[in-house]
């Protein structure tokens, strides 16, 4: 069920996750035959093997990020999220998250929409 106390526990390990970069944090998100998208269209990483590789060729480094969300929709199968994602040297992105929690409360899918917010004019 993604009720929201199992849906806030799964954004806050996803946080913890995307600061320690740490192994166990990351594969604790996700179910063992997972598939994670990094864009709606892309072929999903599949497994724990795989998200865990991917995830860390492209981790930022702890401390770089901030992060608020917020639930657009939320059922018995699906969480629909909005957040916003700023780099303390960079950019701000718009992000759009589907995850879809198993019992367990980890994630058996998981795709991400991010768009780099425009620049001031």
């Amino acid at each position: 069920m993604t009720d929201h106390r199992a849906l806030a526990q799964w954004i806050a390990g996803y946080r913890r996750a995307w600061e320690s970069n740490a192994p166990a944090d990351i594969l604790a998100l996700f179910t063992e035959e997972a598939e994670y998208r990094t864009e709606p269209y892309s072929d999903p990483w599949t497994g724990h093997t795989e998200i865990l590789a991917e995830w860390l060729s492209a981790a930022d480094e702890p401390g770089e990020t901030s992060f608020e969300w917020t639930t657009l929709v939320r059922d018995d199968q699906v969480a629909v999220v909005e957040a916003t994602t700023v780099y303390a040297l960079g950019p701000r992105y718009r992000n759009l998250w589907v995850i879809r929690l198993a019992p367990d409360g980890r994630a058996s899918a998981f795709t991400e929409w991010w768009m780099e917010e425009p620049g001031e004019a």
